[in-house]
């Protein structure tokens, strides 16, 4: 059972465990790429690296001090969330929590860190163009929320990031990042309990908010399609990856479970029905992977697979093929059954790693706003029944939509 404590002025959120002799601190935000101004895309990632990496006390950065402390830092710029991570020795945790929440609200930042970190966010955007298993998932997202911000690349674009000035960064910082609701989670050795005392009374206590969560966008629907399968790119001897699916319930829908285990039905294990017919049956594929991910205000159900391009075709219409037949007869009882072990498990496996688990927890309390348990994931995974799998697989078969990178000729 997570445990909450709400006499700071935000939540702070965690479990802890007398076995471990690390802690992770994870301040979490309700605040993420969607949020980025018209025509500024990447400021939120932009920000991130900022945060990271800026002198906190007019010492070193976030990251360097809590690396020189021997432990491990990292931070996540999601569509709807940022996460802001470190992992210590639990005698390092008070120093850590200060540092952490100074560093994230109250930045000292400047020109010469905003064109360092520029320049590296503009080497990681040319990385992932270079990568068509990351250009398929952005042209996915962009396909399936085509009007919506959430259909934007999480990293903006080579020419949104240059064109960013320092202003714009702090503009967004003080008048949007700071005004959400956030969440300090902590997992592994260190309570909730002690982490909170070692908060209170200090500045940054004091100035951490808890505000409302951000305004979900209105998602206009995406309307029943004919499915058709895409072509290669120009190379026909080439290699490529397809992404297909459609969209998926939201956070605070009770379906996402029926949605996640359909992932697991279809997913890349060699017990499941889509890897029996893809890669043992007809040796189209050697990797693929599925998941569902929920959001604020809707979510995405997809299948990303690698393909020579010989393949392509048929490999997109055995995915079709599988997950028509989910949708009209529903999956067997044995394969269910295999699917919801397989889910439970990896909600499980998710929650004995604290880094991961520390984000699970800020997304299923929605940060500190709604109790959640390991038990009871548990058990909403465990009562998922085969008519709302075959639902999920008949929602997705309706609207689902495929694209390949590189483009098709």
């Amino acid at each position: 059972m997570s445990t909450m404590i709400s006499d700071l002025p935000v939540a702070v959120i965690g479990e802890s465990d007398g076995r471990w002799r690390t802690t992770t601190l994870c301040l979490a935000v309700d605040f993420g790429s969607r949020d980025d101004p018209p025509g500024r895309g990447g400021i939120a990632h932009l920000l991130e690296h900022l945060l990271m990496s800026a002198p906190v006390d007019g010492g070193h950065s976030l990251s360097e001090r809590v690396e020189r402390l021997g432990g491990q830092a990292n931070a996540t710029t999601g569509l709807d969330r940022m996460f802001f991570q470190a992992q210590v020795l639990g005698e390092h945790v008070p120093e850590v929590a200060r540092l952490l929440t100074r560093a994230v609200l109250d930045p000292r930042l400047g020109n010469a860190v905003i064109e360092t970190e520029r320049q590296a966010v503009l080497q990681e955007l040319a990385a992932a163009a270079a990568d068509p298993r990351d250009t398929v998932q952005d042209a996915f997202l962009a396909a399936c929320f085509p009007t919506h911000p959430l259909g934007r690349p999480v990293g903006g674009t080579d020419e949104s990031v240059r064109a960013v000035e320092l202003t714009d960064v702090l503009g967004v910082h003080r008048e949007v990042f700071l005004g959400r609701r956030m969440a300090l989670v902590c997992t592994g050795g260190t309570a909730p309990g002690e982490v909170a005392e070692h908060l209170a009374g200090t500045a940054s206590a004091r100035t951490l908010a808890d505000g409302p969560s951000a305004a979900a966008e209105p998602v206009a629907d995406l309307p029943a399609r004919p499915w058709a399968p895409q072509g290669p790119g120009a190379d026909p001897e080439g290699f490529s990856w397809f992404a297909t699916g459609s969209r998926a319930p939201s956070t605070g829908d009770a379906r996402r479970h029926a949605f996640t285990v359909l992932a697991h039905l279809l997913g890349p294990s060699p017990a499941s029905l889509l890897y029996r017919r893809l890669r043992s049956q007809e040796g189209l594929v050697y990797a693929f992977y599925t998941w569902s991910r929920s959001y604020t205000e809707t979510g995405a159900w997809r299948i990303m697979a690698g393909v020579e391009n010989r393949n392509l075709r048929r490999a997109q219409e055995v995915v079709r093929e599988v997950l028509l037949e989910v949708a009209g007869r529903g999956p067997d009882p044995e394969d269910l059954a295999v699917a919801r072990r397989q889910a439970v498990t990896d909600l499980v496996t998710t929650a004995e790693r604290p880094w991961d688990h520390a984000m699970a927890l800020s997304q299923e309390t929605g940060l500190g706003t709604r109790p959640w348990s390991l038990e009871g994931g548990i058990r909403a995974l465990e009562r998922v029944t085969a008519e709302q799998v075959r639902l999920a697989a008949v929602s997705v078969a309706e609207r689902q939509l495929t694209v390949v990178r590189p483009e098709p000729a």
